[in-house]
């Protein structure tokens, strides 16, 4: 029996724009997926761009204007992954075209046009996804399984960081990710940090409730690319010392100009009865510590990922052999299109994009005031 199909209109080529087509490539041939995907059309920032990447990723057509594309009622699925600042703007729009939409972390630089964004969709009951891929790592589930189950005890404390480099050095230009419509190092990739505690304690230490920030800006200017300097107000580093509705307490960091760290989003869960630590540099892995071994044995073993970890084994059938960046994007996708199909709920929607928005925006406001804040 065939197929419905679903057709795909993407905004953006680059690093994430091609993950998105990496991950439909791949969804359409690891899962069993209640749809046909077909790559309709491509837009992109000028005609060369636009073309090159439409054949090369498989389009069948391309654009320079979005809002056309938005507009073509073959369409069906919008995927946003253009600067932070256009994400309230294309995704409004699609929405209004009544396509479902796939957004690109930070949903949006402000918390409002977040949640003006989730509110529009819940009206025009579209489907909306929050690229948060990372939440989708087997290990992750296993992770918050065992912290579920009550294998940790009571979570006593917590600590998240995601560190890369890709802003330390000073020379580098300014771009979008600078400006203050573009949200600084918490929003673009502490969001990752704040995203993971809560989807791993949510069920047991409650939500995060109050935030303590420290946001600072070391690098205070950037080179124009016209030959002179623009001023940077964005953070470098965003920190957060946190309590949770239990009354855990944790901290989270974000920091892209963390010399030499290209993909460190660690964490780190300590109860009562034991304790969980991942890096990503290693995200094949989780590692466990239970108070329950004898003394003399005790200390962090390591539990590999393999096909005892759903969805691993439609990946691989043999354990050890590792998943990368990309399949946890077509896993993020498989979920989002059986949302559209009712197979379940959406994974990581606008309304919940629009809560790690308004945890950054507590933290920035904690910063500034130098004060706890509560999380509203």
């Amino acid at each position: 029996m065939s197929k419905p199909k679903i057709r795909i209109g993407l905004i953006g080529s680059g690093f994430m724009g091609k993950a998105h087509v990496f991950g439909y490539t791949t969804a359409a041939r690891v899962f069993d997926l209640p749809f046909e995907v077909e790559l309709h059309t491509l837009a992109d920032v000028n005609d060369e761009a636009a073309a090159k990447a439409a054949t090369a990723l498989g389009f069948a057509h391309w654009t320079t204007d979005w809002r056309k594309m938005v507009a073509d009622r073959d369409i069906d699925v919008i995927n946003i992954t253009a600067p932070n600042a256009l994400h309230k703007e294309m995704a409004l729009a699609a929405i209004a075209a009544g396509k479902h939409v796939h957004c690109e972390k930070p949903l949006a630089p402000i918390a409002s046009d977040g949640r003006d964004m989730a509110d529009a969709a819940e009206s025009a009951k579209v489907k909306t996804q929050v690229g948060l891929n990372y939440l989708c790592n087997p290990m992750f589930g296993l992770a918050r399984d065992m912290i579920a189950a009550g294998e940790l005890g009571e979570i006593l404390g917590y600590r998240g960081v995601h560190a890369e480099d890709y802003m330390a050095d000073p020379t580098s230009p300014f771009t979008f990710r600078h400006d203050p419509a573009g949200g600084g190092a918490l929003a673009d990739i502490g969001s990752h940090a704040l995203a993971t505690a809560e989807f791993l304690l949510s069920a047991t230490a409650g939500p995060i409730t109050r935030v303590m920030g420290d946001c600072v800006t070391m690098i205070s200017e950037r080179p124009d690319g016209k030959g002179g300097k623009r001023h940077v107000e964005v953070d470098d580093i965003g920190r957060a010392f946190l309590r949770f509705a239990s009354g855990a307490s944790g901290s989270i960091e974000g920091n892209w100009i963390s010399t030499g760290r290209k993909m460190q989003h660690d964490f780190e869960v300590y109860g009562t009865k034991g304790a969980l630590a991942f890096s990503q540099e290693r995200f094949n892995e989780l590692h466990f510590f239970s108070t329950d071994d004898p003394r003399g044995r005790q200390g962090f073993r390591r539990i590999e990922a393999g096909p005892d970890h759903p969805p691993y084994g439609l990946f691989c059938v043999a354990a050890g052999h590792q998943l990368g960046f990309n399949d946890l994007k077509a896993i993020e996708i498989a979920g989002f299109l059986d949302a559209i199909a009712d197979r379940r709920f959406e994974p990581f929607n606008f309304r919940a994009g629009l809560r790690i928005q308004t945890l950054v925006e507590t933290i920035q406001a904690s910063s500034r005031a130098g004060a706890w804040k509560d999380v509203g």
